[in-house]
C-alpha cells in the first residue's frame, strides 16, 4: 500500500498554531490536501510570509524608543530601586506602585482592580515598563494626590511622574510627628522623617505642593514655571532615555551646562560669587545646613550624631563623639536625640538633597527652605544670620 504524503506545515501555519497555545487570535485552517488559508487581518504580529529570513531585518517602528527606554534609570533591573525586595520575593503594597510596572498599574486601577489602593504584594522583576506610561487608561486619570495632601491635576503621562516623584512625606508629617512638644527638649520618641527620593515633582511644585517643612511666618514660592513651551516633565526630559537637550536652554541661557545656568545677579550664598550657577548657591547652603545640624547636635541636644547616606535612617548616634556610629547588639544606633527644631531642619535638608535636579526644578523654594532652616538652628548655636550674608 503506498504511504500517505506527509503533511507539510507552513511557518505561518506554525507561527498560528503558537499563537493559539499563548492566548493569540490566528485563525488558520490546513489539512493533507488544501493548501494553508489564513485569516491575516486576525494575527497580532507580522512575521514575513516565507523565509529565509533575518529577524535583524525586520522593521519595528518603535525600535529607537525600545532602545531609548532600555538604557534608561526606568529600565535598569539591576538598580536598588527594583532589587531591594529580592529576599523578601515580593514587594509591599506600598511601595509597589513606584518601583514596578504591575503595582502602578494596580494603584491606578488600569488592571481593572479598584484604584487608590493595591491590595496584596507584587511580584518582584518587573521595572518602569512600557505600559507605566503608555496605557490608554491614564488618560481617565485626571489627578494625583500627593503627600501633603494636595490633589494635584494632571493629562495623560504626566500621572506617570506625578505618581511616582513627589516623596512619601510631605511637611505635614513632620508637623503632626513635633506637635506641641518643646522645641529644643530631645524626644527619644521622635524618629527622622523621611522624604524619600528623587522628589522632582514635590520640588517643581514648590510651596503650593508643600514637600518641605514651612516655617511660621513665611511665605514659600509656589510652582516653578519656567518658559512656556517648558511646563511639563516632557518638555525638558526625553521621555524614554529620561536626558536633556542642553541646547534649547541656549535660547535664553548663557552657559556651558545645565548645572552654570544662574537665575540671579545676586550671590544667596555668602560667597559672593555669581559666576558660577545657581546650583552652587544650593549646595553651599546645604552643606552649611547639614554642619548646622550636627552641631546642633552636640552642643545643643548634647548627643553627637552621624551621618551615612548609604543605610536607612542615615542620621545614627555618637554618643562619645568619636566619629564612630554607636552599635548595640551588632547593629547601628539611629540617632535618638531629635528635638522638634533638629528634625524638621534635617527633613528640609534631605528633602534638598533627595533632588539632584533642584537648581533646575524649583531654584526659588529650595533656598527659601534652606535659609529658613539655617536661621531656625542659628538661634540656639548662637549664629549672628547677618554674618553669614546669606540670601533668601
Amino acid at each position: 500500500m503506498k504511504p500517505k504524503s506527509p503533511v507539510i506545515f507552513s511557518l505561518s501555519a506554525i507561527v498560528a498554531v503558537l499563537s493559539l497555545l499563548a492566548g493569540g487570535q490566528a485563525v488558520l485552517s490546513q489539512d493533507a490536501d488544501d493548501a494553508p488559508t489564513e485569516d491575516a487581518a486576525t494575527i497580532p504580529f507580522a512575521l514575513p510570509k516565507s523565509g529565509p529570513f533575518d529577524a535583524a531585518d525586520i522593521k519595528i517602528d518603535n525600535n529607537e524608543a525600545i532602545t531609548n527606554w532600555f538604557r534608561s534609570a526606568h529600565a535598569d533591573a539591576a538598580a536598588e530601586a527594583f532589587r531591594h525586595w529580592d529576599e523578601d520575593e515580593e514587594i509591599k503594597p506600598a511601595c509597589a506602585a513606584c518601583h514596578s510596572g504591575e503595582g502602578f498599574r494596580a494603584f491606578h486601577g488600569l488592571d481593572g482592580s479598584e484604584p487608590g489602593v493595591i491590595d496584596s504584594p507584587i511580584n518582584t522583576g518587573g521595572v518602569v515598563d512600557c505600559g507605566t506610561c503608555h496605557n490608554a487608561g491614564l488618560a481617565e486619570v485626571t489627578e494625583v494626590k500627593f503627600p501633603s495632601g494636595l490633589m494635584h491635576p494632571v493629562q495623560g503621562v504626566e500621572a506617570s511622574c506625578m505618581t511616582c516623584h513627589q516623596g512619601r512625606t510631605a511637611g505635614v508629617n513632620v508637623s503632626t510627628a513635633i506637635a506641641d512638644m518643646d522645641l529644643d527638649t530631645p524626644n527619644p520618641e521622635l524618629r527622622f522623617v523621611n522624604p524619600h527620593y528623587a522628589t522632582a515633582a514635590a520640588t517643581w511644585l514648590g510651596g503650593y505642593g508643600a514637600a518641605g517643612y514651612h516655617y511660621d511666618g513665611r511665605s514659600y514660592s509656589g510652582r516653578f514655571f519656567h518658559a512656556r513651551p517648558v511646563s511639563t516633565c516632557n518638555s525638558c526630559h526625553e521621555p524614554h532615555t529620561l536626558e536633556i537637550d542642553f541646547k534649547p536652554c541656549l535660547t535664553c541661557h548663557q552657559a556651558d551646562s545645565m548645572q552654570d545656568i544662574r537665575i540671579s545677579r545676586q550671590s544667596y550664598s555668602g560667597t559672593g560669587d555669581i559666576s558660577v550657577g545657581i546650583r552652587a548657591d544650593i549646595q553651599t547652603n546645604a552643606a552649611l545646613l547639614l554642619d548646622q545640624v550636627k552641631a546642633y547636635a552636640k552642643d545643643v541636644a548634647k548627643v553627637p550624631m552621624v551621618y551615612d547616606g548609604t543605610r536607612y535612617p542615615y542620621f545614627f548616634a555618637d554618643a562619645n563623639g568619636d566619629g564612630v556610629i554607636d552599635e548595640s547588639d551588632g547593629k547601628a544606633v539611629a540617632y535618638n536625640a531629635w528635638t522638634p527644631r533638629s528634625l524638621r531642619a534635617a527633613y528640609n535638608w534631605k528633602l534638598v538633597i533627595s533632588d539632584p535636579g533642584n537648581y533646575a526644578h524649583n531654584p526659588p523654594y529650595i533656598l527659601e527652605l534652606l535659609y529658613d532652616s539655617i536661621e531656625d538652628l542659628s538661634g540656639p548655636l548662637g549664629v549672628d544670620m547677618q554674618s553669614l550674608n546669606l540670601l533668601r
